[in-house]
């Protein structure tokens, strides 16, 4: 099995790099079911002002085009923040089996109020992942603490 908290934690070590690079702090690591990494993204935001280059999406994109559906359906998705409405869907779509998070979509969008370049969503992955017709496991709220660093004083 892999160390779960260990991988969550280079996902959150991820979105600090991203805030230090000037991105929104946000960081997303895919591991095999060993928890061997097989790809890593930060927030993509700037410099185009892309809203859907959540570091989350950018994972799954890239996990459509280089892994086989086998190897997605075995794969943890480990994510600073719990992935948002869209990145769920992106998941789901990608056929990933499994999500670990830190950060809740409910705390995130408490401690950042109504920022233009990131209007959280109260709407939990599971709520998402629940609306259709392939089984993904969820683990989280975890490491919430050290996920939420990253972004004080951010926004």
């Amino acid at each position: 099995m892999p160390d779960d908290l260990a991988l969550l934690r280079r996902a959150i070590a991820l979105a600090g790099e991203s805030r230090a690079a000037g991105q929104h702090p946000f960081g997303a690591v895919l591991a095999d079911a060993e928890g061997s990494v097989l790809m890593e993204a930060g927030n993509g935001f700037h410099p185009h002002g892309d809203g859907t280059a959540h570091a989350e999406r950018l994972v799954a994109t890239r996990a459509c085009i280089e892994l086989a559906p086998e190897q997605r359906a075995a794969a943890t998705l480990y994510s600073s923040a719990e992935p948002c409405a869209m990145c769920a869907g992106a998941i789901y779509w990608a056929g990933i089996g499994r999500v670990v998070f830190g950060l809740s979509e409910k705390r995130l969008k408490a401690m950042i109020g109504p920022h233009p370049e990131n209007l959280t969503m109260d709407l939990p992955c599971r709520d998402v992942f629940a609306a259709g017709q392939r089984a993904i496991r969820v683990e989280g709220p975890l490491l919430e603490d050290e996920a939420a660093v990253a972004h004080h004083g951010f926004w």
